[in-house]
């Protein structure tokens, strides 16, 4: 079994970004299944790009996408992701989308296909907070969920894939008064949500 896991590079004026920083602690096999760690850029084209050619190259079983969704207060594994491109932030090449498709024709929106109540209920069973999310925003988090899910759904493939969003870690909340949580435990989240999918 194969098992692509994807963290962003840093954005917003921060100089790490949690999800990262926990792709990268990752080791290199669970369970007996290979793990393929990649770090995508924040931007909507960049994962527009990189994505369809990792997932067809690689053709992972399970796609687990993660991201910083600052301000949230605990892991919140998403259920939706939309065909649509909306920001009032520019992504890191100062693109800056209004109402745009993330492709045009797709479906209005897909699903995630990971086994996102089982991944939550673990998680809590471990002592995380953890809740499923109904909005994976309009940025690039978004973007990559739907050009992931889109990508398997043109291929045919059977690989489940979907987005898991971290909060601040505890080091970027230190000038800010927004909720955040150790990068330990984030690390120990991701983990879990990879062990889960891959026995659920």
């Amino acid at each position: 079994m194969k098992v692509l896991v994807t963290g962003f590079e840093p954005f917003g004026g921060e100089s790490i970004n949690p999800s990262w920083e926990a792709v990268k602690a990752l080791p290199d096999e669970i369970d007996g299944a290979v793990l393929i760690k990649r770090q995508l850029p924040v931007t909507f084209k960049g994962v527009r790009e990189i994505l369809p050619k990792l997932i067809v190259e690689e053709r992972p079983d399970v796609v687990i996408l993660t991201g910083q969704a600052g301000g949230r207060p605990n892991i919140t594994v998403e259920r939706v992701a939309i065909n649509v491109m909306d920001s009032t932030m520019a992504d890191n090449e100062g693109f800056k989308p209004e109402d745009e498709p993330v492709f045009e024709g797709a479906p209005v929106a897909y699903f995630s296909t990971l086994p996102i109540k089982a991944i939550v209920g673990t998680l809590r069973s471990n002592g995380i907070p953890a809740g499923i999310s109904n909005t994976a925003g309009t940025y690039v988090c978004n973007a990559a969920m739907f050009t992931a899910l889109h990508t398997i759904a043109l291929e045919g493939m059977k690989t489940k894939a979907g987005f898991i969003h971290v909060p601040f870690s505890h080091a970027q909340a230190l000038d800010k008064p927004r909720p955040s949580m150790a990068q330990e435990t984030i690390n120990r989240a991701v983990e879990v949500a990879v062990r889960t999918s891959i026995k659920t």
